[in-house]
């Protein structure tokens, strides 16, 4: 088992022929991920890295019976990638663009509404199953198969967590990067709820930032609804009240928005919060140990 995809899933590449999509769907490939196609407007019946290139998505899905798309396409145009991707029935949409204008991205999770799409991102890694499937722009490597789930707010911090995991003698079941903008489509506590319901998944580490209130919404659902540890990080500790620390989501506007706040939350509702990223992996390995015993 493991959540949104696996060794199964048929991928196809939105913005397939240039130089981002090209780069990360090769690795994609040598990490035995199912990369069926791509889409390129205006490429359609070409051929790129030995795989057919369309001009819809609705033409990939029809030929491939691809079920994913990850999406690079350029921020002025990536909102009607995925409203396209979720039109032609796409099931799980990744989208790894930085920068959609907040009113293209307030259309796009409008018209998702009542489809059969998920969408995680945009501004995120993406979704990898340890050694099955990577939809996604992380470093595969670090990742080896185990029963720990990863949702994060932060590329950089996933794939921390996950070689910490890894050098605690653990490993992971499926990363979630959720992205890191004001408006995702998937937010952390329906990332931390599949991870929940997964047979495979024992314990679940939750990294956020500042900004928002995704992650006491999280604790909260946790609190009433957790069957397994929860380990928690906070990124921005130290950051300045309304200033934005890289991420387009990650601004202090009010009280509930501190790492402080945010942390104080999670520990209440019985998540097990370290104030280090150094201490996501052992802290892990111990709540698991004390589970058990």
């Amino acid at each position: 088992m493991s959540v949104l995809v696996n060794k199964n899933s048929k991928v196809i590449v939105q913005g397939f022929t240039g130089t981002e999509g090209t780069f990360h769907a090769t690795q994609m490939i040598e990490y035995g991920t199912q990369v069926v196609g791509g889409v390129t407007p205006g490429k359609g019946g070409t051929k790129h890295l030995e795989r057919p290139v369309f001009n819809t998505v609705s033409d990939a899905v029809k030929e491939t019976g691809a079920d994913v798309s990850i999406i690079f396409v350029p921020p002025g145009f990536a909102a009607d990638a995925i409203m396209e991707a979720a039109e032609a029935g796409i099931e799980l949409i990744v989208c790894i663009t930085e920068g959609i204008p907040v009113q293209d991205m307030i259309k796009a999770k409008n018209f998702l509404v009542g489809r059969n799409s998920r969408l995680i991102g945009p501004n995120c890694p993406g979704v990898i199953t340890a050694e099955e499937a990577k939809v996604g722009i992380m470093p595969g490597f670090i990742f080896k198969k185990g029963n720990i789930g990863i949702v994060s707010k932060s590329g950089t911090l996933t794939y921390e967590a996950a070689d910490q995991v890894v050098k605690a003698g653990l490993g992971v079941s499926t990363a979630i990067g959720i992205g890191g903008d004001p408006i995702i489509g998937t937010p952390t506590k329906d990332a931390v709820e599949l991870l929940m319901n997964d047979p495979e998944t024992v314990g679940i580490i939750m990294i956020g930032e500042i900004g928002g209130s995704m992650e006491a919404d999280a604790a909260k659902w946790i609190k009433e609804n957790g069957t397994k540890p929860v380990v928690g990080f906070i990124a921005g500790q130290t950051a300045p009240p309304g200033r934005r620390m890289g991420h387009a989501g990650a601004i202090i506007g009010g009280a509930d928005d501190t790492a402080a706040a945010k942390m104080k939350i999670m520990a209440e509702c019985g998540v097990h919060v370290v104030a280090s990223p150094a201490d996501i992996g052992k802290t892990m390995a111990e709540v698991l140990k004390t589970a058990k015993a």
